[in-house]
């Protein structure tokens, strides 16, 4: 059982201390596409200890499932995770464990089809409000997503993803913003659509409304908010310029403080402004590297954990 305790532990390590160092990391505003990688490592180390804890509780709890387990295992391995003497214990974790993996599964599955429902609404409202010209075969399969123009005086840009992605601006944001403006928040959007940002934060608010007591999920869900906008803003930066990019930012959201494509008070647009401006530099190339092996340690270190008795009975 030894295995089973330390999973449990370590994964209320994870879920607790971890996500306030990295909420408290100065890091985090440099380099928003590793610490989105570094809270993807975090959840998936979480789930992973869940997740074979499960297994453990289950075999404990089932002779069947721990015989087939273990079959082909060479001698001494299954006595190495004491399982035998442990049904109680078992039952009461498998039960637990197995209700908080039916609830992470039925709240996934609710937030995608929420999430496919809204944007087949959202693209269905697009197509009556400016219906697509009809084009050739060639013309649709050459680009990756479509520049939509809508009539209305207020300046907006947002991005609808899915199979046909569309790029919307209103005529609105065209009287406004200059050429290169205007270039810097349509490659912030198509920065949005090629990243999958909505397939992680699909996943992020399903584990947040899944499980609302849990900090680790609330917080990993606010921070991806946080960072995909960050992550985009850079996007653009890069091709277009800091200062164009934070231009086209303020232009748009006077009055409004969001780009409109985003959630209401996920990423102020003050501090975006701010940030863009100020140019900070990126991590050093040996930091970032660091980092990224220091996120996949965690997963790592929950499958060796859950490993570890098997592996010392072999020496």
């Amino acid at each position: 059982m030894t295995a089973l305790i330390g999973l449990l532990l370590l994964g209320l390590l994870l879920a607790t201390v971890a996500p306030r160092l990295l909420t408290r990391a100065r890091w985090v505003d440099r380099e928003p596409v590793l610490a989105l990688l570094v809270w993807q490592c975090l959840v998936v180390a979480l789930l992973l200890c869940c997740a074979l804890s499960l297994l453990l509780a289950a075999s404990a709890a089932l002779p069947g499932l721990r015989s087939l387990l273990f079959a082909g295992a060479p001698h001494g391995v299954e006595a190495a995770y004491g399982l035998h003497n442990a049904e109680g214990w078992g039952r009461l974790c498998a039960a637990v464990l197995a209700a908080g993996g039916l609830q992470t599964l039925v709240a996934l599955t609710r937030e995608v089809r929420s999430a496919k429902a809204l944007r087949a609404h959202r693209h269905a409202e697009l197509a009556t409000m400016s219906p697509e010209l009809p084009t050739t075969i060639a013309d649709v399969r050459q680009r990756r997503e479509r520049l939509v123009v809508l009539e209305d005086v207020r300046p907006g840009a947002w991005s609808l993803p899915g199979h046909n992605s569309r790029l919307v601006v209103t005529t609105g944001a065209l009287r406004q913003l200059t050429d290169r403006e205007l270039e810097a928040v349509l490659s912030h959007e198509r920065g949005h659509v090629r990243a999958r940002h909505h397939w992680l934060a699909q996943g992020a608010q399903a584990l947040a409304s899944g499980f609302p007591g849990v900090g680790v999920f609330s917080a990993f869900r606010d921070q991806v908010g946080e960072l995909v906008e960050l992550a985009a803003d850079d996007r653009a930066a890069r091709r277009h310029g800091r200062h164009t990019t934070a231009l086209a930012l303020a232009e748009l959201n006077l009055g409004r403080g969001v780009f409109g494509s985003c959630p209401p008070g996920l990423a102020q647009s003050p501090r975006r402004v701010d940030r863009l401006l100020a140019g900070q530099p990126r991590l050093s190339v040996p930091h970032r590297l660091r980092l990224t092996l220091a996120a996949a340690a965690a997963p790592a270190a929950v499958v060796l954990l859950a490993a570890a008795p098997g592996l010392a009975s072999l020496l």
